[in-house]
């Protein structure tokens, strides 16, 4: 019995989890995923292995929004861990931390959805980046603390908070895009 037992956990563990991911792209140009569709405007997308999800609307969203990948992804640890039910002390929610306000802003309804969230995330991002200049610093102060307080201040605001973020996020920029690391 042991060994019929171990022979099946085995066998569990062993096996790839696999499913066929159906999409569609909505009027504003957001992917929508599932792996059992509801509609027939889902069409086939591919079978994927865990975890290459949120790498794809990483790299759709980063692509749309002119961004890169690897600070998407460096935002994303440092706002959430790639936890997408997570909700701040402050109120932000989702794997971008999207604020109630910001993510109506940016035509985010469930800002728990991984898709609707890097969508908000990656789009609120590429604004404050284009608010700043190009400035990364200002731009990720902003996308902590709010545009208003960046140019309160003319630059990263004296807070602790905002600034220990930004040195996060670089680091995770870096780290992201020296390696081949998995998100999740």
């Amino acid at each position: 019995m042991r060994l019929i037992y171990t022979i099946c956990l085995l066998s569990l563990l062993s096996t790839t989890a696999q499913a066929k991911i159906y999409r569609y792209v909505d009027d504003q140009g957001r992917l929508h995923f599932t792996n059992v569709p509801t509609d027939t405007i889902y069409k086939f997308y591919r079978d994927e292995e865990k975890g290459t999800r949120l790498s794809t609307l990483i790299d759709h969203y980063a692509d749309r929004f002119h961004l890169d990948a690897a600070l998407v992804k460096a935002v994303i640890k440092v706002e959430s861990d790639f936890d997408p039910k997570v909700v701040s002390r402050k109120g932000a929610q989702g794997l971008m931390q999207l604020m109630p306000q910001t993510a109506r802003e940016v035509g985010v309804s469930d800002p728990f959805d991984p898709g609707q969230s890097i969508y908000g995330g990656t789009y609120y991002l590429r604004r404050m980046l284009d608010i700043f200049n190009s400035n990364l610093d200002y731009a990720l102060a902003a996308y902590n603390a709010g545009p208003n307080t960046v140019q309160r201040f003319g630059g990263i605001p004296p807070y602790d908070e905002t600034r220990d973020y930004v040195v996060k996020v670089k680091k995770y920029l870096d780290y992201y895009r020296n390696t081949d690391a998995h998100i999740d």
